[in-house]
């Protein structure tokens, strides 16, 4: 059924993460791997689904074992997968991390020569539900390369910057042929977004560096909403016209900080869905990626709004 209502629907990014359960250990030595499922929109749709939100993903998959797994693991979240095509050709990417707790996760891809996701068209995308959805999310990495790119930039022209629709940075270097390249066409989404999510440094490739502060008004210049700035192990800020609040990070044992920033962006999704100003959403969603950093998984391990309570009450 073409049209239908999500609370929230992403656009971009699909993958299988294979985590090793050994901690601390070069991709070498490893023996064995978990399977999860991956890729930040769709664990964002995850997230949002897991607080009782219908969500769904606009994303491809191969014709393979894992884009099966994907279409099953997306039902058993509850998120429709009524929009994720299958490439005849490509394979689902997999993502291989190393984990180095608390901070240090590198991540080899295999996307090559090009993810199903990067091949996302614009006849894929039902624009009459990215029209009405209650929230929108796109990310950095589907404008790194067509027809993704053309898709992208057509659904947000479709959405009209209704609110809410959310621009995660999302900045991957090796996705990309130069950062100039990158901030270039973020620049160009953000002119459609009211929601802007970005680390320091891929803030930095869209404004320029500076404090947070800073960065966070010049994304609020572009004509946004609300702007949300990680300073990593310094916390999170949030910016809106009428303010500014910095949140602490919570001081929990990193397993995995892999998935925190999706996690964060579901609850995220949580807080302006239900109408939260902009501190209590961000204490919230502060919480719910911290809770998820103290796991292994990524989208298995997003919480119930219990659960980001009970960690929050534990904390305080």
């Amino acid at each position: 059924m073409k049209g239908d209502t999500f609370d929230v629907l992403t656009l971009g990014r699909v993958g299988v993460d294979l985590y090793p359960p050994e901690i601390g250990l070069p991709l070498s030595q490893v023996k064995s791997f978990d399977k999860f499922l991956g890729g930040s929109p769709t664990n964002v749709a995850v997230a949002a689904s897991r607080y009782g939100h219908s969500s769904a993903v606009i994303t491809r998959v191969g014709d393979d074992g894992f884009g099966e797994y994907v279409r099953v693991a997306l039902r058993d979240f509850g998120v429709d997968d009524r929009y994720v095509g299958t490439d005849p050709v490509l394979r689902t990417p997999l993502v291989f991390p190393e984990i180095y707790p608390p901070d240090h996760f590198p991540l080899l891809f295999y996307r090559e020569p090009k993810a199903p996701d990067m091949n996302i068209e614009v006849d894929d995308l039902d624009l009459d539900a990215i029209r009405l959805a209650r929230i929108f999310w796109t990310t950095g990495t589907g404008l790194s390369d067509e027809p993704s790119r053309s898709a992208t930039f057509a659904a947000l022209e479709e959405r009209g910057r209704n609110k809410h629709t959310i621009h995660d940075l999302d900045y991957r270097a090796s996705f990309w042929s130069s950062p100039q390249e990158a901030g270039r066409y973020q620049r160009i989404a953000l002119d459609h977004a009211t929601v802007a999510v970005g680390n320091q440094e891929e803030c930095a490739i869209v404004v320029g560096s500076g404090t947070p502060e800073q960065q966070a008004q010049r994304l609020l210049d572009l004509g946004l909403e609300l702007a949300v700035v990680k300073m990593g192990p310094a916390g999170v800020l949030i910016s809106w016209s009428d303010g500014t609040e910095r949140v602490a990070p919570i001081d929990i044992e990193v397993v995995n900080g892999l998935g925190a920033g999706d996690a964060f962006g579901g609850a995220l999704c949580h807080g302006l869905l239900l109408g939260w100003d902009p501190v209590t959403t961000l204490h919230f969603a502060n919480a719910a990626g911290a809770f998820v950093a103290a796991q292994l998984a990524c989208a298995d391990a997003m919480p119930t709004e219990q659960q980001v309570r009970g960690l929050m009450k534990d904390v305080s």
